[in-house]
């Protein structure tokens, strides 16, 4: 019997069902790296750096059309950073964060605004608190893109941006998301600067913590 290749009809489209306060997520992602020698084969000065990466492919709520009000989104994001939050504790296992960094990567049917309406501070503000606080803002970026697009993200140190060793990136890819209506929302955490970093600035032991800079 010939198998149909009719286009689904619209009443046969299943609408992504909320399974997490108000948002449908698709997928958890948790990535780590644990580097033990520096790019010239050096081992390292002191603990290796271990690189942690908790990510969400997140339906988008606006997919294909524009909004003044991204709400939908924004509403229940201290919920979704509160399990950012616990997933980085779980899968730090007990290890201190000394950085951080976010991203998101929005499926070609929505704009990188609906991205960054995942991203602001009340998401990120449970985060700061479950990786024992954190003064300096959250370097940030994203961009439109589908499955197995690369994404860089940001690090820096999370009290304090004068640090110059914390300056560094995760990179990372999903081999099945974003699809065109989801978001994939990324964190990433470091719990050391570079290995073998001389460039000058202010260490890690000499943060200050009351600016978000010394």
């Amino acid at each position: 019997m010939p198998v149909s290749h009719r286009p689904p009809h619209p009443e046969e489209t299943p609408v992504p069902q909320p399974n997490f306060a108000g948002y449908h997520i698709r997928k958890w992602f948790t990535q780590t790296e644990d580097t033990l020698a520096n790019e010239t084969g050096v081992l390292a000065d002191g603990e290796p750096v271990s690189k942690i990466v908790i990510a969400a492919a997140i339906h988008n709520p606006y997919a294909g059309r524009f909004s003044q009000d991204l709400g939908d989104i924004v509403a229940d994001s201290p919920k979704l950073g509160e399990e950012f939050g616990r997933r980085i504790q779980e899968a730090a296992g007990g290890r201190a964060v000394q950085s951080y960094g976010k991203a998101c990567l929005v499926g070609t049917a929505g704009e990188y605004e609906h991205g960054n309406a995942f991203l602001t501070a009340v998401f990120a503000d449970p985060v700061r608190e479950a990786v024992g606080g954190g003064k300096a803002w959250v370097p940030s970026t994203g961009k439109r893109g589908g499955p197995g697009t690369v994404l860089d993200v940001p690090l820096a140190h999370k009290d304090a941006l004068y640090v110059r060793s914390h300056y560094d990136t995760v990179t990372v890819s999903f081999s099945d998301t974003p699809n065109p209506d989801e978001v994939v929302v990324v964190f990433a955490f470091a719990t050391r600067g570079r290995l073998h970093a001389r460039l000058g600035g202010i260490s890690a032991d000499e943060v200050q913590g009351q600016d978000g800079l010394h």
